[in-house]
């Protein structure tokens, strides 16, 4: 199961006005604990006067190199956390990171000649940086095209390593700027990405035989864009992969628990958690709390982050009972199917339920 451990902080680089990279130390007696997938996050524990905080950031490193973990934080107007991180942050401290998470990858493979296409918006790029670096040294039959918004140039994060590393795969590496503020002779490239212009997108440059998989990472209605936009050209849903960094305004489109479930249930149920070996009777009501927060005030220590059905953290599996999620975006359709549940969305819906988070 996921936990928490102290890391040192190596460096902080200022990426932009808003944005820091942090590399992160990993010790040889952990590196088995934080060894990730490329397209995955981490979650940091914070204390920003006397409250904690918990917040994910995606990892913005490849898995290919070992001894150190890169995340970029970019600083959210009003957000407590990242501007503590932005403007304070330090080499040498110490934070408190749990071990990588997330869904937001597909399998690579040496001898694949793939063509992964990615739509990302602002500090979406960190977990598309992660991806598209390593998938072009795992497979070198494949290629890659990167759609990118932003406002403006000085705006851009990792935009010298983009470039860079297009100098670096060329003919493989594709990178497509294209900013809100733009003044660009093509108009394809100026103004956000909205539908039509993900269709075109997708017209002019995506017109190759290749298998394709297409990342989205970035603001909530530039990905319904782009989604909606795949799926008018056809492709299939299995073949597009969607990373959430909010908790969306909208429900539409969210996957629903695949459990039987029982809405008239009265009463109360009785709720086994299993955790680190342990298991721990609770005694809920189908109506109340979430079991996550129902285990919190418990006082169990269980794994989570955003509360909001965006990240995966608090996950678990259902072995007996009935239960039902409010919101999911974050599980996979096949790990629904499993008996998997967002704890922070679930409520029993039978008399007896298990679940355990053991089986993360």
């Amino acid at each position: 199961m996921a936990r928490f451990h102290s890391l040192e902080v190596s460096d902080v680089h200022q990426e932009t006005a808003d944005c820091i990279v942090v590399g992160l130390k990993i010790p040889a007696e952990l590196r088995a604990d934080f060894k990730f997938i490329h397209g995955q996050y981490l979650t940091l524990k914070l204390s920003v006067n006397n409250e904690e905080l918990r917040r994910s950031y995606s990892i913005c490193s490849s898995p290919l190199e070992e001894d150190l973990v890169r995340i970029a934080v970019k600083k959210v107007p009003g957000g407590r956390a990242s501007t503590q991180l932005v403007e304070k942050l330090k080499p040498g401290m110490k934070l408190e990171v749990m071990t990588p998470m997330g869904n937001f990858h597909t399998a690579l493979d040496h001898s694949q000649a793939h063509h992964y296409v990615a739509f990302a918006a602002g500090s979406g790029i960190t977990p598309i940086l992660s991806i598209l670096v390593t998938a072009l040294r795992v497979e070198p039959k494949s290629r890659f095209t990167l759609f990118f918004g932003n406002t403006e140039s000085a705006r851009i994060i990792f935009r010298q390593r983009l470039a860079e590393l297009k100098d670096h795969y060329p003919g493989r590496l594709d990178v497509h700027h294209i900013l809100s503020k733009g003044v660009d002779e093509d108009q394809l490239f100026n103004g956000r990405i909205t539908n039509e212009k993900a269709q075109q997108l997708i017209g002019r440059f995506l017109t190759d035989a290749m298998h394709k998989e297409f990342f989205i990472c970035g603001p909530e209605q530039m990905m319904v864009n782009v989604s909606e936009a795949l799926e008018k050209s056809g492709v299939p849903k299995k073949q597009i992969h969607v990373e959430l960094f909010n908790t969306p305004v909208s429900t539409e489109g969210k996957k629903e628990v695949a459990h039987a479930t029982s809405p008239n249930a009265k009463g109360t149920s009785r709720v086994k958690v299993i955790l680190d070996g342990g298991e721990h009777e609770l005694t809920m009501s189908p109506k109340g709390d979430a079991v996550l927060d129902v285990a919190i005030d418990a006082g169990l220590d269980v794994p989570y982050a955003c509360k909001g059905a965006v990240c995966c953290t608090c996950k678990a599996r259902v072995l007996e009972g009935q239960v039902e999620m409010a919101m999911n975006y974050a599980l996979t359709d096949e790990e629904v199917a499993d008996g998997y549940v967002l704890t922070c969305q679930t409520h029993p819906r039978s008399e007896r339920v298990v679940i355990d988070y053991d089986q993360h």
